[in-house]
């Protein structure tokens, strides 16, 4: 057997070794998926499969470059860039430019991103006049994405009677109109989103038969990682080019099936045994990540759950610490309670910053975390801002660079036909678009023939039209002859993107030029390592397509070293930190408000809390806030049923009577003056002429009156200890002023000393 071979465990041998069939390999968290998946490509090159024959299908960039990476070390470099190893968008956009002309594409199609689709969508929205608070675009943009997913192409639309009864139900009838229309504008344009990948791919093999049956003799040995964030078209273009052989090999975890919302579907990975009777199951269920009682609560949490492969994941590690949960009075105390609890962890251990993750359910509950690390100065990062690729001054010089791939790019050109500004407005791009829609063509073929295209349009437009398509030609036929390298260096000294930041001498200027360096660079890295590697595909289109199909996990370079990291849960699947944070565990938060009267997804939203808490290595901290400031009122909270699902025996649980609180609303907190003297709260009390029509105090006269001292007002009195809606428990410490005026001082636990004015403050007297 190969040497490589002896550093997988039994389970993880077994499941390399077998290929011969069908095969579904269900991994646990932390038990090294990764690994078997690398092996077994590994020993199929080993036993002289050559890599041609080989596909392997991922969900990142990043994750197939690593698993590269691993095999070339086995067996060699030459041999792992061979490959057909990627995502499944970037392996499948590759098949489509070779077989483009089958289905009416040109091989240099260019691909929209989700910020360019939904650009689009809005214009066509605009267009056709209608309600864009009705037709929302992102509503209109996840619409025909989840039909795409579906296979579902607009004239299929057209027919489904449920589809079509839901838009006329939801006042949405135009839909199909408007899914229409944006497919044939990609078509005219030339490109294809990221769903049409996928679609495209589905409709290629299923309709050409010698197509198919050629490339299911070239892939003899398929592997998909992630199975279970696999979406029907994925599922359904897998199961094409394995149904001749059936050796295809699947690795995934039902119990962290978390995408539903993107389209994925938990059914391909539960099902995977009816799809091949015949394939064998295979467990992977030692965790080599976490303590021994991270893992156990994580399965006395996920047993909870009906839909699953039942496994039995187990830890060799330390027994380790009980999760702990920590309750905090309000949301605003429990994001200082977490800020605290870091600074105290990273004295007493030793941790360092990035040893650190706050795990959230929704963006939103970023802001007080933010807010309580900044007081103590704790360095953190959000994961998940926005990307390299995704910053404006980066995608106009990729539009300019799309446009010369591809003139009839509608996003590109709407884009960049005014920036740098050139004198064409609005209202001409308006009339090149009214002219296009109306002949069925590209903006560039009207701007190529305006006369043509019966353009309205003045002598003095005409020429800065033309100015521009010159401008552009130029770089087409610079393109023609030129590497990506020195094609994009024309466009950044030529289009006048330059000279336009260079006017703007504040940092967040110099950072955009830095930007537009830092693209240089990566325009150069791209073309000389390929050309040192004696590639072909060195031109401006191959770059495009590299990183149009980026991922914010691929662009990503390790911003949060040496800081804290804050990210949704969502986004952490995948990582791993010593010490995670999993906050807002609340009812109607987590699990969300919408998942309620769905046991399908509270079974999903079970598994997301699963993967939150496998994250950690050595400890898991569960915090909830009693009270939560939501939609301009604060509102009592009641814990996470999913605190309740795991095990008692692993926790350490807080010393109240909170999981038993029912779910209910507080009324506005009144001044505890008037609160504790007209229980009611329908008395009124005479108020002095001083504050019906009050006199303005000169300043000599404000500095000369000292507010009078007080043992007590009202019903509160020094040495009371109350509950504030933010700051949590207090005890009061002074009293001081009169009537409106009147002020306590509070000692907070969690806060220190606090002013607080009685007229609007918002606690309970406790004792």
């Amino acid at each position: 057997m190969e040497q490589f071979l002896q550093q997988l465990n039994e389970s993880q041998r077994d499941a390399v070794l077998y290929n011969e069939g069908p095969s579904l390999v269900i991994a646990g968290a932390g038990s090294g998926k990764t690994r078997v998946l690398t092996y077994k490509v590994a020993y199929l090159l080993k036993k002289g499969i050559s890599p041609y024959n080989i596909l392997a299908l991922t969900f990142t960039n990043k994750a197939a470059k690593e698993m590269k990476s691993r095999i070339a070390a086995i067996v060699d470099e030459d041999t792992a860039r061979r490959l057909w190893m990627g995502t499944f968008h970037s392996i499948f956009s590759r098949i489509l430019r070779r077989e483009a002309e089958k289905f009416g594409y040109r091989s240099d199609f260019t691909i929209y991103d989700a910020q360019d689709s939904k650009n689009l969508i809005k214009a066509i929205i605009k267009e056709k006049a209608l309600d864009d608070k009705i037709y929302k675009p992102s509503f209109v943009q996840a619409r025909i994405s989840n039909a795409k997913n579906a296979l579902i192409t607009p004239s299929e639309y057209a027919r489904d009677k449920e589809l079509i009864s839901a838009d006329i139900f939801s006042k949405r009838e135009s839909t199909c109109d408007i899914y229409s229309t944006y497919w044939n504008r990609c078509r005219t344009s030339g490109v294809m989103d990221f769903d049409d990948l996928l679609l495209y791919t589905y409709m290629l093999f299923n309709e050409n038969s010698e197509i198919i049956e050629r490339y299911r003799n070239q892939f003899r040995f398929i592997l998909v990682d992630e199975y279970q964030d696999t979406n029907s078209v994925q599922h359904e273009i897998v199961r094409q080019l394995a149904a001749d052989h059936h050796r295809v090999c699947v690795v995934g975890d039902d119990a962290q099936s978390i995408y539903s919302f993107r389209g994925a579907n938990i059914g391909n990975i539960l099902n995977f045994r009816e799809t091949y009777p015949e394939s064998k199951l295979f467990k992977l269920e030692q965790n080599y990540r976490s303590t021994k009682n991270i893992v156990n609560a994580a399965n006395s949490l996920i047993e909870k759950n009906k839909e699953q492969i039942p496994k039995t994941v187990f830890s060799e590690n330390a027994v380790g610490e009980k999760i702990r949960v920590i309750s905090a009075y309000s949301d605003y105390e429990e994001g200082y309670n977490v800020a605290g609890r870091i600074a105290e962890m990273r004295m007493l251990h030793q941790y360092e910053h990035k040893d650190f993750a706050i795990l959230y359910r929704t963006n939103a509950q970023s802001r007080i975390f933010e807010e309580a690390l900044r007081k103590i100065n704790i360095p953190y990062c959000i994961y998940g801002g926005l990307s390299f690729y995704q910053r404006k001054e980066i995608k106009d010089v990729i539009a300019y660079m799309r446009l010369i791939t591809n003139p009839n790019d509608e996003e590109a050109f709407k884009r960049i036909i005014n920036y740098p500004a050139r004198g064409i407005g609005d209202t001409t791009l308006n009339k090149i678009i009214s002219a296009a829609s109306l002949h069925g063509v590209s903006l560039w073929d009207v701007i190529s023939n305006p006369l043509g295209y019966n353009l309205n349009i003045n002598s003095g437009t005409a020429k800065k039209l033309e100015g521009f398509q010159s401008l552009i030609r130029k770089f087409i036929e610079a393109n023609a002859t030129q590497n990506a390298y020195e094609v994009g260096g024309e466009i950044i000294r030529e289009s006048g993107l330059v000279t336009e930041l260079y006017a703007d001498r504040t940092p967040e200027g110099l950072s955009r030029v830095q930007n537009i360096e830092e693209l240089n660079n990566s325009l150069y890295e791209f073309a000389s390592t390929r050309m040192e590697e004696g590639r072909q595909d060195i031109k401006l289109g191959d770059f495009l397509a590299e990183i149009s199909l980026m991922t914010d996990q691929d662009t990503d370079k390790n911003e949060n070293a040496g800081r804290v990291t804050m990210m949704t849960i969502h986004s952490a699947k995948g990582l791993e930190f010593k010490n995670v944070f999993v906050v807002g565990l609340e009812e109607n938060l987590f699990p969300s408000e919408r998942s309620n009267n769905n046991p399908k997804e509270i079974e999903e939203e079970r598994r997301l809390f699963y993967v939150a808490i496998t994250r950690a290595e050595e400890n898991a901290i569960l915090t909830y806030a009693k009270n939560r400031f939501r939609n301009g009122e604060s509102l009592s909270c009641r814990p996470s049923r999913f605190i309740q699902d795991i095990d008692k025996k692993y926790l350490n649980t807080p010393g109240d009577s909170s999981f038993e609180r029912p779910d209910t609303k507080i009324a506005p907190f009144e001044s505890p003056v008037r609160r504790n003297n007209y229980p009611t709260g329908r008395e009124t009390r005479t108020t002095p002429d001083l504050y019906t029509n009050p006199r303005k105090l000169s300043r000599m006269e404000e500095e000369k009156t000292a507010p009078a001292t007080h043992q007590s007002i009202g019903n509160l009195s020094i040495g009371n200890t109350i509950q504030h809606e933010r700051f949590g428990r207090g005890k009061v410490v002074g009293l001081t002023g009169e009537n409106e005026n009147a002020k306590a001082t509070v000692e907070f636990d969690s806060f220190g000393k606090k002013q607080l004015l009685l007229k609007f403050a918002k606690f309970e007297v406790v004792k």
